[in-house]
């Protein structure tokens, strides 16, 4: 039977008590989770305060079952202290990267509102929306029809900038919350230190060594991220930071690979 290792009990702890705390006796995402860089409301304490808060029940679950089942293995190798000097680097590091790419990418819409608040006109409304969001381009067919028919009405070109900044505040007010960067950092340790073992998932049918899961969870990740689809809310660059991160901290360790069967 796997038995819990005293710092991933206290991080269970922890997750938990903090979860009840703000979905049910006082909000505390709006100050603790991390903020995009460029929103007034970031502070560099979120890069620590965002991994103890979750967006549900389920994103609570499943990363608390990823550091139950993975994390007391590690903890007993490497020993407590070791064990949370991981946990807190990979989860720090997950949302830097996070925070980088976001902020690349912020950057970037800026300069697009700014482009379309000096030329606004209705291509460029259609062009910025199929770009940055095109939910609200296919909720909004009738603005946009209307605004093509017409392109000088003082009206609808003020109410098109008006969308065009609802959309960069938006994006610059989204936070991230939970462990997932330290769970995909734990995951990572995992392939990387018992890459034989064969690990059996509910969604694969088959046994599958845990340096393949671990190997193709991670492109999946990637490739994600890449994607960036405006319908998912998961912060792919997060789970990847995590374990970029791992990956560095075990080789500046000089972590031996040790074979499992």
């Amino acid at each position: 039977m796997l038995q819990i290792t005293p710092t991933v009990k206290n991080l269970l702890i922890l997750n938990v008590l903090f979860f009840i705390v703000d979905a049910y006796i006082l909000p505390l995402s709006a100050r603790f989770a991390l903020m995009p860089v460029l929103s007034p409301s970031f502070m560099p304490y979120q890069f620590v305060s965002y991994m103890f808060l979750h967006g549900g029940f389920g994103h609570l679950f499943s990363n608390m079952f990823g550091l139950f089942m993975f994390g007391p293995l590690l903890e007993r190798m490497w020993g407590p202290k070791r064990f949370l000097i991981f946990y807190f680097v990979t989860g720090i590091g997950a949302g830097v990267l996070f925070s980088a790419i976001g902020y690349y990418e912020n950057a970037q819409l800026l300069k697009a509102v700014e482009v379309y608040v000096q030329y606004p006109t209705p291509d460029g409304l259609v062009d910025f929306m199929s770009h940055h969001a095109k939910g609200f381009y296919q909720a909004n067919l009738d603005f946009f029809n209307a605004f093509e028919e017409n392109p000088t009405n003082p009206s609808y070109i003020q109410n098109s900038i008006g969308a065009v900044k609802s959309v960069y505040q938006a994006s610059i007010n989204t936070p991230m919350v939970g462990a997932s960067g330290a769970i995909f950092g734990i995951l990572m340790a995992f392939g990387l230190l018992f890459p034989n073992t064969e690990l059996f998932m509910l969604f694969i049918p088959f046994p599958i060594k845990a340096k393949y899961f671990v190997s193709f969870y991670g492109l999946y990740e990637l490739y994600s991220g890449i994607q960036n689809s405006q319908s998912d809310n998961v912060a792919h660059f997060a789970h990847v930071g995590g374990m970029l991160f791992a990956y560095i901290l075990l080789r500046y360790w000089g972590t031996q690979k040790q074979n499992f069967y």
